[in-house]
């Protein structure tokens, strides 16, 4: 009998039942250890993780691969004593995805139609009428190209928005404008009034969105990250939003998690705030997943979505 241990650490993951129950209804002959209590851990052949505790890992001595129930892996690769040797993978997922892209368009939009600015109207009891350019007007910028970046600038493009993409090495994605590596990442920012982060967080990535980068944008721009909290410096982002430089920011991410209560961000007029939902994983779509991969272990074939741990990603 194949065993995996399930580690789901936070809130957010705590329907244990569920994914249990759709993880042995794909997965023939699976026994599913729920952490801590995992039993012998030499018996346990898989681990389906998010945020484990660093140095956990390691315990499970014959552990085949690791599954991140995210698309992000930055919470296993915090862990300086990962088992050697052992593949990592993230989640694709295109229930995932679409969450990602319905969350990127509702707020690019929320923007682009000024609905910020008009809830401020009607708390005044104030009825007047906001210049709207129209889509082609609005330049857009999505920072991150894989899987979840693509898909959201594709949808912004059928929306009719003027759209480019940053990345770490070019890609191309149709009717995007492509920018790539360090000297891309000005021009990137000069031209998009409205920019998405969804990079992975690296030793790179981290920081990206500070001072500097708030400078490059267009005054009155506006920021939404929905990868990691710590890819935004958050006492850049208050000054360059207390400065009138940006207009805005969507936040759905966050150091630490969660925001803590007495954070200057939850009152900010100008900072919506949503507790980490922007692509929940969904174990009715992404255990088919984890099962395509034990079986892949089992037959000695490839694995799908195998991360570069030189990368981080």
């Amino acid at each position: 009998m194949k065993k995996l241990v399930l580690v789901l650490k936070t809130e957010a993951f705590d329907r244990v039942d569920w994914w249990i129950e759709h993880l042995t209804s794909r997965v023939p002959n699976l026994e599913v250890r729920h952490w801590p209590d995992v039993g012998a851990e030499d018996e346990i052949d898989y681990a389906l993780v998010w945020k484990p505790v660093p140095g956990d890992l390691k315990r499970y001595s014959n552990v085949k691969a690791i599954f991140s129930i995210g698309a992000g892996v930055d919470h296993i690769f915090v862990d300086p004593d990962l088992p050697a040797g052992v593949p990592i993978t993230r989640m694709i997922d295109p229930n995932m995805t679409l969450r990602m892209t319905e969350y990127v368009a509702l707020h690019v939009l929320r923007y682009h139609r000024r609905q910020p600015e008009y809830d401020a109207l009607q708390r005044n009891r104030e009825w007047r009428e906001l210049e709207q350019p129209h889509a082609g007007e609005r330049t857009v910028g999505i920072l991150g190209l894989g899987e979840l970046g693509a898909s959201a600038a594709r949808a912004l493009v059928m929306l009719g928005f003027d759209v480019a993409g940053w990345s770490r090495s070019p890609k191309q994605v149709d009717g995007v404008e492509s920018f790539a590596g360090e000297a891309g990442l000005k021009p990137f920012l000069a031209r998009s009034e409205t920019v998405a982060c969804l990079l992975p967080l690296t030793d790179e990535t981290r920081g990206i969105l500070n001072a500097d980068a708030f400078a490059a944008m267009p005054k009155g721009s506006a920021v939404i990250n929905a990868a990691r909290g710590g890819h935004v410096v958050v006492d850049d982002l208050i000054a360059a939003l207390d400065s009138g430089q940006l207009q805005g920011a969507t936040l759905d991410v966050f150091e630490p998690e969660p925001l803590p209560p007495e954070h200057p961000l939850w009152v900010h007029p100008k900072v919506t705030i949503t507790p980490h939902v922007a692509a929940i994983t969904d174990p009715r779509s992404s255990c088919d997943q984890v099962a395509e991969n034990i079986r892949r272990v089992e037959a000695g074939e490839p694995l799908l979505n195998v991360v570069d741990a030189a990368k981080g990603y």
